[in-house]
Protein backbone atom coordinates (compact mmCIF):
# COMPACT_ATOMS: atom_id res chain seq x y z
CA UNK A 1 0.00 0.00 0.00
CA UNK A 2 1.01 3.62 -0.50
CA UNK A 3 -0.03 6.99 0.87
CA UNK A 4 -2.35 7.47 -2.11
CA UNK A 5 -4.09 4.11 -1.64
CA UNK A 6 -7.00 5.58 0.34
CA UNK A 7 -9.82 4.70 -2.09
CA UNK A 8 -12.95 4.19 0.01
CA UNK A 9 -14.36 5.25 3.37
CA UNK A 10 -17.62 4.39 5.08
CA UNK A 11 -19.44 4.92 8.37
CA UNK A 12 -21.80 2.78 10.44
CA UNK A 13 -24.98 4.64 11.39
CA UNK A 14 -27.53 3.35 13.91
CA UNK A 15 -31.00 4.71 13.11
CA UNK A 16 -32.64 2.62 15.83
CA UNK A 17 -30.69 4.07 18.75
CA UNK A 18 -30.15 0.60 20.22
CA UNK A 19 -26.38 0.44 19.75
CA UNK A 20 -23.73 2.65 21.27
CA UNK A 21 -20.40 3.65 19.72
CA UNK A 22 -18.51 0.75 21.28
CA UNK A 23 -20.94 -1.76 19.76
CA UNK A 24 -20.73 -0.09 16.35
CA UNK A 25 -16.94 -0.20 16.58
CA UNK A 26 -17.10 -3.91 17.43
CA UNK A 27 -19.26 -4.51 14.34
CA UNK A 28 -16.64 -2.73 12.26
CA UNK A 29 -13.67 -4.53 13.83
CA UNK A 30 -15.07 -8.05 13.87
CA UNK A 31 -17.79 -8.21 11.23
CA UNK A 32 -16.82 -5.81 8.42
CA UNK A 33 -13.06 -5.37 8.60
CA UNK A 34 -11.85 -8.92 8.02
CA UNK A 35 -14.23 -9.81 5.16
CA UNK A 36 -13.26 -6.58 3.39
CA UNK A 37 -9.58 -7.45 3.71
CA UNK A 38 -10.21 -10.57 1.64
CA UNK A 39 -11.37 -8.48 -1.34
CA UNK A 40 -8.94 -8.72 -4.24
CA UNK A 41 -6.84 -5.56 -4.45
CA UNK A 42 -7.36 -4.46 -0.84
CA UNK A 43 -4.24 -4.11 1.29
CA UNK A 44 -5.75 -3.02 4.59
CA UNK A 45 -8.98 -1.87 6.22
CA UNK A 46 -8.39 0.63 9.03
CA UNK A 47 -11.03 1.24 11.69
CA UNK A 48 -11.88 4.79 12.79
CA UNK A 49 -14.17 6.34 15.39
CA UNK A 50 -16.18 4.73 18.15
CA UNK A 51 -14.79 3.13 21.27
CA UNK A 52 -12.56 0.06 21.35
CA UNK A 53 -13.64 -2.26 24.16
CA UNK A 54 -10.98 -3.43 26.58
CA UNK A 55 -10.68 -5.01 29.99
CA UNK A 56 -9.54 -2.39 32.49
CA UNK A 57 -7.86 -3.28 35.76
CA UNK A 58 -7.82 -0.43 38.30
CA UNK A 59 -5.45 -1.50 41.05
CA UNK A 60 -6.20 -0.46 44.63
CA UNK A 61 -2.88 0.74 46.12
CA UNK A 62 -4.15 0.31 49.69
CA UNK A 63 -4.96 -3.35 49.01
CA UNK A 64 -1.52 -3.91 47.47
CA UNK A 65 0.10 -2.41 50.52
CA UNK A 66 -2.03 -4.49 52.87
CA UNK A 67 -1.14 -7.71 51.06
CA UNK A 68 2.45 -6.52 50.40
CA UNK A 69 2.18 -7.29 46.67
CA UNK A 70 4.27 -5.25 44.20
CA UNK A 71 2.55 -3.86 41.09
CA UNK A 72 4.89 -5.82 38.81
CA UNK A 73 3.47 -9.08 40.17
CA UNK A 74 -0.04 -8.01 39.09
CA UNK A 75 1.20 -7.48 35.55
CA UNK A 76 3.02 -10.81 35.46
CA UNK A 77 0.00 -12.67 36.83
CA UNK A 78 -2.31 -11.27 34.14
CA UNK A 79 0.19 -12.01 31.39
CA UNK A 80 0.80 -15.54 32.68
CA UNK A 81 -2.91 -16.31 32.84
CA UNK A 82 -3.71 -15.13 29.32
CA UNK A 83 -2.18 -17.82 27.12
CA UNK A 84 -2.72 -21.27 25.68
CA UNK A 85 -0.15 -23.94 26.54
CA UNK A 86 0.56 -27.41 25.22
CA UNK A 87 0.89 -30.47 27.45
CA UNK A 88 2.35 -32.94 24.96
CA UNK A 89 0.45 -36.25 24.60
CA UNK A 90 -1.55 -38.70 26.71
CA UNK A 91 -1.88 -42.32 25.51
CA UNK A 92 -5.08 -44.13 26.40
CA UNK A 93 -6.27 -47.42 24.91
CA UNK A 94 -3.65 -47.30 22.18
CA UNK A 95 -4.82 -43.83 21.21
CA UNK A 96 -2.81 -40.64 21.66
CA UNK A 97 -4.57 -37.49 22.80
CA UNK A 98 -3.02 -34.06 22.53
CA UNK A 99 -3.18 -32.13 25.77
CA UNK A 100 -3.73 -28.41 25.47
CA UNK A 101 -4.50 -25.86 28.17
CA UNK A 102 -6.93 -23.16 27.03
CA UNK A 103 -6.09 -20.14 29.13
CA UNK A 104 -7.03 -17.06 27.16
CA UNK A 105 -9.14 -14.56 29.07
CA UNK A 106 -12.69 -14.53 27.71
CA UNK A 107 -14.71 -12.70 30.36
CA UNK A 108 -14.52 -10.46 33.40
CA UNK A 109 -14.88 -13.51 35.64
CA UNK A 110 -11.74 -15.00 34.11
CA UNK A 111 -9.83 -11.85 35.04
CA UNK A 112 -11.28 -11.65 38.52
CA UNK A 113 -10.29 -15.23 39.36
CA UNK A 114 -6.62 -14.86 38.39
CA UNK A 115 -4.45 -15.84 41.40
CA UNK A 116 -1.86 -13.20 42.23
CA UNK A 117 -0.34 -14.42 45.50
CA UNK A 118 -1.10 -16.61 48.53
CA UNK A 119 -1.28 -15.31 52.07
CA UNK A 120 0.46 -16.84 55.09
CA UNK A 121 -2.41 -19.29 55.54
CA UNK A 122 -2.12 -20.55 51.97
CA UNK A 123 -5.30 -18.82 50.82
CA UNK A 124 -4.99 -17.54 47.24
CA UNK A 125 -5.28 -13.80 46.72
CA UNK A 126 -7.20 -13.20 43.53
CA UNK A 127 -7.03 -10.20 41.24
CA UNK A 128 -10.49 -9.02 42.28
CA UNK A 129 -9.22 -8.74 45.88
CA UNK A 130 -6.73 -6.02 44.96
CA UNK A 131 -8.29 -4.33 41.90
CA UNK A 132 -11.53 -3.11 40.37
CA UNK A 133 -12.08 -4.91 37.05
CA UNK A 134 -14.55 -3.75 34.42
CA UNK A 135 -15.09 -3.17 30.70
CA UNK A 136 -14.17 0.27 29.38
CA UNK A 137 -13.10 2.17 26.27
CA UNK A 138 -9.53 2.39 25.07
CA UNK A 139 -7.92 5.81 25.35
CA UNK A 140 -8.74 7.69 22.14
CA UNK A 141 -6.58 10.08 20.13
CA UNK A 142 -9.39 11.23 17.84
CA UNK A 143 -12.97 10.73 16.76
CA UNK A 144 -15.07 10.48 13.61
CA UNK A 145 -18.14 12.62 12.93
CA UNK A 146 -20.67 12.38 10.11
CA UNK A 147 -22.02 15.66 8.71
CA UNK A 148 -21.68 17.30 12.11
CA UNK A 149 -24.56 15.22 13.45
CA UNK A 150 -22.59 13.21 15.97
CA UNK A 151 -19.95 10.55 16.33
CA UNK A 152 -19.87 7.38 14.26
CA UNK A 153 -17.65 4.36 13.75
CA UNK A 154 -16.40 3.35 10.34
CA UNK A 155 -13.54 2.15 8.21
CA UNK A 156 -11.04 3.21 5.56
CA UNK A 157 -10.18 0.86 2.70
CA UNK A 158 -6.55 1.01 1.53
CA UNK A 159 -5.75 -0.37 -1.92
CA UNK A 160 -2.63 -2.36 -2.75
CA UNK A 161 0.00 -0.51 -4.77
CA UNK A 162 -0.36 -1.01 -8.52
CA UNK A 163 -3.94 -2.34 -8.39
CA UNK A 164 -6.78 -1.08 -10.57
CA UNK A 165 -8.55 1.43 -8.34
CA UNK A 166 -11.90 1.37 -10.15
CA UNK A 167 -12.06 -2.44 -10.20
CA UNK A 168 -11.07 -2.66 -6.52
CA UNK A 169 -13.67 -0.07 -5.50
CA UNK A 170 -16.38 -1.91 -7.41
CA UNK A 171 -15.54 -5.12 -5.53
CA UNK A 172 -15.57 -3.25 -2.21
CA UNK A 173 -19.01 -1.81 -3.01
CA UNK A 174 -20.38 -5.27 -3.79
CA UNK A 175 -18.89 -6.72 -0.60
CA UNK A 176 -20.28 -3.93 1.58
CA UNK A 177 -23.70 -4.30 -0.03
CA UNK A 178 -23.67 -8.00 0.83
CA UNK A 179 -22.41 -7.42 4.39
CA UNK A 180 -24.90 -4.60 4.96
CA UNK A 181 -27.82 -7.01 4.48
CA UNK A 182 -26.64 -9.02 7.50
CA UNK A 183 -26.17 -6.11 9.91
CA UNK A 184 -28.60 -5.73 12.83
CA UNK A 185 -31.88 -4.02 12.05
CA UNK A 186 -31.50 -0.25 12.09
CA UNK A 187 -27.74 -0.25 11.36
CA UNK A 188 -26.69 0.83 7.88
CA UNK A 189 -23.47 1.54 6.01
CA UNK A 190 -23.05 5.10 4.70
CA UNK A 191 -20.38 5.83 2.08
CA UNK A 192 -18.41 8.95 3.02
CA UNK A 193 -15.68 8.81 0.36
CA UNK A 194 -15.56 6.93 -2.92
CA UNK A 195 -12.69 7.58 -5.29
CA UNK A 196 -14.55 5.69 -8.00
CA UNK A 197 -16.77 8.74 -8.57
CA UNK A 198 -13.67 10.90 -9.06
CA UNK A 199 -12.24 8.43 -11.57
CA UNK A 200 -15.53 8.28 -13.46
CA UNK A 201 -15.66 12.08 -13.56
CA UNK A 202 -12.07 12.12 -14.82
CA UNK A 203 -13.01 9.74 -17.65
CA UNK A 204 -16.06 11.85 -18.48
CA UNK A 205 -13.89 14.97 -18.41
CA UNK A 206 -11.48 13.36 -20.88
CA UNK A 207 -14.38 12.50 -23.19
CA UNK A 208 -15.74 16.06 -22.95
CA UNK A 209 -12.33 17.59 -23.67
CA UNK A 210 -11.88 15.30 -26.66
CA UNK A 211 -15.31 16.27 -28.01
CA UNK A 212 -14.77 19.99 -27.39
CA UNK A 213 -11.34 19.92 -29.00
CA UNK A 214 -12.72 18.09 -32.03
CA UNK A 215 -15.47 20.68 -32.47
CA UNK A 216 -13.05 23.60 -32.14
CA UNK A 217 -10.59 22.05 -34.61
CA UNK A 218 -13.39 21.38 -37.08
CA UNK A 219 -14.62 24.97 -36.90
CA UNK A 220 -11.09 26.40 -37.24
CA UNK A 221 -10.16 24.21 -40.21
CA UNK A 222 -13.46 24.78 -42.02
CA UNK A 223 -13.49 28.55 -41.43
CA UNK A 224 -9.87 29.29 -42.22
CA UNK A 225 -9.02 26.55 -44.73
CA UNK A 226 -12.51 26.02 -46.16
CA UNK A 227 -11.60 22.35 -46.47
CA UNK A 228 -13.68 19.64 -44.76
CA UNK A 229 -11.14 16.87 -45.41
CA UNK A 230 -8.44 18.81 -43.57
CA UNK A 231 -10.74 19.13 -40.57
CA UNK A 232 -11.36 15.38 -40.54
CA UNK A 233 -7.63 14.65 -40.74
CA UNK A 234 -6.92 16.93 -37.77
CA UNK A 235 -9.75 15.45 -35.73
CA UNK A 236 -8.58 11.90 -36.47
CA UNK A 237 -5.17 12.53 -34.90
CA UNK A 238 -6.74 13.07 -31.47
CA UNK A 239 -8.34 9.63 -30.89
CA UNK A 240 -5.43 7.88 -32.63
CA UNK A 241 -2.89 9.71 -30.45
CA UNK A 242 -4.84 8.96 -27.28
CA UNK A 243 -5.20 5.32 -28.35
CA UNK A 244 -1.43 5.10 -28.80
CA UNK A 245 -0.95 6.58 -25.32
CA UNK A 246 -3.35 3.99 -23.85
CA UNK A 247 -1.50 1.18 -25.63
CA UNK A 248 1.81 2.31 -24.11
CA UNK A 249 0.09 2.68 -20.71
CA UNK A 250 -1.12 -0.91 -20.99
CA UNK A 251 2.34 -2.09 -21.96
CA UNK A 252 3.96 -0.19 -19.08
CA UNK A 253 1.34 -1.33 -16.55
CA UNK A 254 0.03 2.18 -15.79
CA UNK A 255 -3.58 2.19 -14.59
CA UNK A 256 -6.16 4.66 -15.90
CA UNK A 257 -6.67 6.71 -12.73
CA UNK A 258 -7.27 10.39 -12.00
CA UNK A 259 -3.65 11.45 -12.47
CA UNK A 260 -2.93 9.39 -15.59
CA UNK A 261 -6.12 10.56 -17.32
CA UNK A 262 -5.34 14.09 -16.19
CA UNK A 263 -2.03 13.91 -18.03
CA UNK A 264 -3.82 13.03 -21.27
CA UNK A 265 -6.38 15.81 -20.69
CA UNK A 266 -3.55 18.32 -20.26
CA UNK A 267 -1.87 17.12 -23.45
CA UNK A 268 -4.98 17.25 -25.66
CA UNK A 269 -4.63 20.97 -26.32
CA UNK A 270 -1.04 20.65 -27.51
CA UNK A 271 -1.56 17.36 -29.36
CA UNK A 272 -3.58 19.01 -32.11
CA UNK A 273 -1.12 21.87 -32.71
CA UNK A 274 1.29 19.82 -34.79
CA UNK A 275 -1.45 18.39 -36.98
CA UNK A 276 -2.93 21.85 -37.65
CA UNK A 277 0.46 23.32 -38.59
CA UNK A 278 1.20 20.42 -40.93
CA UNK A 279 -2.27 20.58 -42.50
CA UNK A 280 -2.08 24.35 -43.01
CA UNK A 281 1.35 24.16 -44.65
CA UNK A 282 0.34 21.24 -46.89
CA UNK A 283 -2.85 23.06 -47.84
CA UNK A 284 -0.83 26.16 -48.77
CA UNK A 285 1.55 24.14 -50.98
CA UNK A 286 -1.37 22.41 -52.71
CA UNK A 287 -3.02 25.76 -53.47
CA UNK A 288 0.26 27.19 -54.79
CA UNK A 289 0.76 24.17 -57.05
CA UNK A 290 -2.80 24.44 -58.42
CA UNK A 291 -2.34 28.16 -59.02
CA UNK A 292 0.95 27.68 -60.89
CA UNK A 293 -0.29 24.82 -63.05
CA UNK A 294 -3.74 26.27 -63.61
CA UNK A 295 -5.41 22.89 -63.26
CA UNK A 296 -6.14 20.12 -60.79
CA UNK A 297 -3.14 18.14 -59.58
CA UNK A 298 -2.48 14.53 -60.48
CA UNK A 299 -1.82 12.05 -57.68
CA UNK A 300 1.96 12.25 -58.19
CA UNK A 301 1.95 16.04 -58.25
CA UNK A 302 -0.24 16.19 -55.18
CA UNK A 303 2.10 13.85 -53.29
CA UNK A 304 5.15 15.91 -54.31
CA UNK A 305 3.53 19.08 -52.96
CA UNK A 306 2.63 17.39 -49.67
CA UNK A 307 6.13 15.87 -49.39
CA UNK A 308 7.67 19.31 -49.90
CA UNK A 309 5.41 20.77 -47.21
CA UNK A 310 6.32 17.94 -44.84
CA UNK A 311 10.05 18.40 -45.37
CA UNK A 312 9.67 22.12 -44.82
CA UNK A 313 7.99 22.05 -41.40
CA UNK A 314 8.34 18.40 -40.37
CA UNK A 315 11.68 18.51 -38.49
CA UNK A 316 10.89 21.77 -36.69
CA UNK A 317 7.40 20.53 -35.87
CA UNK A 318 8.59 17.16 -34.58
CA UNK A 319 11.30 18.54 -32.32
CA UNK A 320 9.14 21.40 -31.03
CA UNK A 321 6.60 18.84 -29.83
CA UNK A 322 9.38 16.75 -28.31
CA UNK A 323 10.56 19.81 -26.38
CA UNK A 324 7.08 20.06 -24.85
CA UNK A 325 7.23 16.32 -24.22
CA UNK A 326 10.42 16.49 -22.15
CA UNK A 327 9.09 19.38 -20.04
CA UNK A 328 7.80 16.86 -17.50
CA UNK A 329 11.03 14.89 -17.24
CA UNK A 330 11.95 16.45 -13.85
CA UNK A 331 8.79 14.87 -12.42
CA UNK A 332 10.31 11.44 -13.09
CA UNK A 333 13.01 12.20 -10.50
CA UNK A 334 10.48 12.57 -7.68
CA UNK A 335 10.66 9.85 -5.06
CA UNK A 336 8.40 8.32 -2.41
CA UNK A 337 4.77 9.47 -2.22
CA UNK A 338 5.24 12.48 -4.51
CA UNK A 339 6.71 10.29 -7.24
CA UNK A 340 3.89 7.75 -7.01
CA UNK A 341 1.33 10.57 -7.14
CA UNK A 342 2.65 12.61 -10.08
CA UNK A 343 4.58 10.10 -12.20
CA UNK A 344 1.42 8.67 -13.91
CA UNK A 345 0.49 12.19 -15.05
CA UNK A 346 3.98 12.84 -16.40
CA UNK A 347 4.15 9.47 -18.16
CA UNK A 348 0.78 9.77 -19.90
CA UNK A 349 1.40 13.37 -20.98
CA UNK A 350 4.75 12.29 -22.40
CA UNK A 351 3.19 9.32 -24.22
CA UNK A 352 0.42 11.48 -25.70
CA UNK A 353 2.78 14.24 -26.85
CA UNK A 354 5.23 11.75 -28.37
CA UNK A 355 2.35 10.08 -30.22
CA UNK A 356 1.10 13.43 -31.55
CA UNK A 357 4.61 14.35 -32.73
CA UNK A 358 4.89 11.05 -34.58
CA UNK A 359 1.43 11.34 -36.14
CA UNK A 360 2.02 14.93 -37.27
CA UNK A 361 4.91 13.89 -39.54
CA UNK A 362 3.60 10.47 -40.62
CA UNK A 363 -0.18 10.02 -40.63
CA UNK A 364 -1.24 13.60 -41.38
CA UNK A 365 0.74 13.98 -44.65
CA UNK A 366 -0.50 10.60 -45.89
CA UNK A 367 -4.16 11.48 -45.26
CA UNK A 368 -3.86 14.90 -46.89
Amino acid sequence: ATGVGWVYEYALVDDSGQYDLSQLRSMQDWYLRYPLQTVDGVSEVASIGGYVKQYQVEVDPNALQAYQIPLSKIKKAIKRSNSDVGGRLVEMAETEYMVRGLGYIRSLDDLKSIPVEVDKNGTPIRLEDVANIHLGPELRRGLAELNGEGEVAGGVVIMRSGENALATIEKVRDKLEDLGKRLPKGVRIVTTYDRGHLIERAVDNLKDKLLEESIVVSVVCILFLLHARSALVAILTLPVGILMAFIIMRWQGINANIMSLGGIAIAIGAMIDGAIVMIENAHKHLEDSVRKKGRSLHVTERWEAISMASREVGPALFFSLLIITVSFLPVFTLQAQEGRLFSPLAYTKTFAMAASALLAVTLVPVLM
